[in-house]
């Protein structure tokens, strides 16, 4: 499975904001944007006027990398979002990113970050529906209950006290006492990120 090996510190730089991709380390202040806000490389301090379609690529990079999805994968879901008529596109494509299971795993407060829900999925640690999916990209149905394997709740319990995030969302029913997760309802739009400026990344696949 392919995946991103490099230090992802550094993509928090590129896109010049946090991305979470560190779990509790980007709550402190060892976080690398909070010591050095602007790219990496010789030029990273040089200002530059950036054009529409370099801004439409910035948002559209900093939401796949957030999600921990690579380029072939996020343009297959905006495929999906683009066939869907009665939900807005970009509206869509946020619903999709954040029904993967890796995901819900992280958004439920299980784990810090979405690469130790990945890590997690994939030694086999999580089931669905009480079946063992080691699937991070997993799509998740509304009512599809999440579990921890027995074996692996300790572990869990670990993860979850080193997590400094907030609660679950709303649309997100989490009984992380018996850890158990599953989707009440997909998220509206003023649940997600209101940072994320999701037109811009329908406009980018538009050209």
């Amino acid at each position: 499975m392919a995946r991103y090996c490099d230090s992802v510190c550094k993509l928090c730089r590129i896109e010049g904001t946090k991305l979470f991709l560190k779990g509790s380390r980007c709550y402190t202040s060892k976080c690398a944007i909070e010591r050095r806000r602007y790219p990496p490389g010789q030029h990273g301090q040089d200002r530059k006027k950036q054009s529409e379609f370099a801004i439409q690529l910035r948002e559209k990079q900093k939401v796949r990398r957030g999600y921990g999805v690579l380029e072939t994968q996020f343009a297959r879901y905006m495929d999906v979002a683009v066939r869907q008529k009665n939900v807005p596109t970009g509206l869509r494509l946020l619903q999709l990113l954040e029904s993967r299971l890796d995901n819900i795993v992280h958004r439920s407060g299980l784990t810090p970050s979405r690469a130790q829900a990945r890590q997690l999925i994939r030694h086999g640690h999580i089931t669905v529906d009480g079946k063992r999916v080691s699937i991070p990209s997993y799509q998740l149905k509304i009512g599809q209950v999440i579990s921890v394997q027995d074996k692996s709740k300790n572990l869990l319990k670990k993860l979850m006290e080193e997590n400094p995030s907030a609660g679950a969302p709303r649309w997100v029913n989490a009984d992380l006492e018996n850890m158990k997760v599953s989707i009440g309802q997909l998220p509206a739009r003023e649940d997600l990120d209101q940072t994320i400026r999701e037109a811009l990344i329908v406009e980018y696949y538009s050209r």
